[in-house]
């Protein structure tokens, strides 16, 4: 898994911020919005390795020209508020690149959003100047029923955000020395409801959402956070969607072992770390 974004639906920096996080030197302090990049090697490939995103926020752009991606395989959403779905025009640059057409994933009430915002894309009636637009092809999701892509599983899972139901995802993929990898991405969550935890038992990786030390109604605080991975107990810990008032050089020595902040354009590999 590699980060693509990490940070709030206002990035860090904020816009008019001069605070010690929005001022910091330390690329880490450096947030984008929210999305990551989930790959396995596969000779099948067209490179060799096949991609999925879950999430296309507003910079996706510059989060893919900076991971150095070529192609992608598909894309997941886990909601359909704008820091996560308003990159979805650039992936037309992916249709022309790979010269086929984009498989993306949402629950119904997500994919009627999109649908409704990029009325364009879905409705090409509605693009009277024939401009070139993304080439999309929509599924419906169903929480807690996989689905297979490449031979990697993608469970999505039932999460609360706030009062909103949105999905996370857990990812399940057999390497062919029959090694077992599992991760689970749990972004923007404030509740894991109970029908939702024997899904994220045996995480290699867990991330999960840890906005801040201060409340919020919609979203995990950190010390939240931590009680969720004392209870699950994944073998890497995670956290990610930060506000700027988490200083990455300040607060990630203080988590226990084995847990850390993430950061844009870091990589995790299930059995083998973290890789800067």
């Amino acid at each position: 898994m590699t980060f693509l974004g990490t940070g709030t639906s206002s990035g860090v920096p904020m816009i008019g911020c001069q605070c010690e996080v929005c001022t910091s030197d330390d690329p880490r302090d450096n947030r984008s919005r929210p999305s990551v990049l989930i790959h396995v090697d596969d000779p099948t490939a067209p490179d060799g390795q096949r991609r999925w995103v879950i999430d296309t926020g507003p910079d996706l752009r510059t989060q893919m020209i900076r991971a150095d991606i070529h192609r992608i395989d598909g894309v997941l959403y886990t909601h359909e508020h704008a820091d996560h779905v308003f990159g979805l025009d650039d992936l037309r640059r992916f249709n022309a690149v790979m010269d086929q057409a984009i498989d993306i994933h949402a629950e119904p009430a997500t994919m009627a959003v999109l649908q409704t915002t990029f009325q364009y894309i879905f409705q090409k009636h509605n693009n009277p100047n024939k401009t070139f637009v993304a080439d999309l092809i929509p599924w419906t999701l169903e929480a807690y029923k996989p689905i297979e892509l490449h031979g990697v599983t993608f469970t999505p899972l039932r999460l609360m955000h706030g009062r909103h139901p949105i999905l996370g995802f857990r990812v399940d993929y057999t390497t062919p020395e029959g090694h077992a990898q599992k991760l689970a991405y749990c972004t923007d969550v404030s509740t894991i409801p109970p029908e939702t935890y024997p899904y994220l038992q045996d995480l290699d990786i867990l991330v999960l959402d840890g906005l801040r030390f201060r409340h919020h109604p919609t979203h995990m605080t950190i010390d939240q956070a931590l009680e969720q991975f004392d209870r699950i107990g994944p073998r890497q810990g995670y956290l990610t969607h930060m506000a700027h008032e988490v200083k990455h050089s300040v607060v990630d020595p203080q988590l226990p072992d084995g847990v850390h902040l993430a950061y844009d354009q870091l990589t995790v590999y299930c059995d083998q770390g973290m890789e800067t």
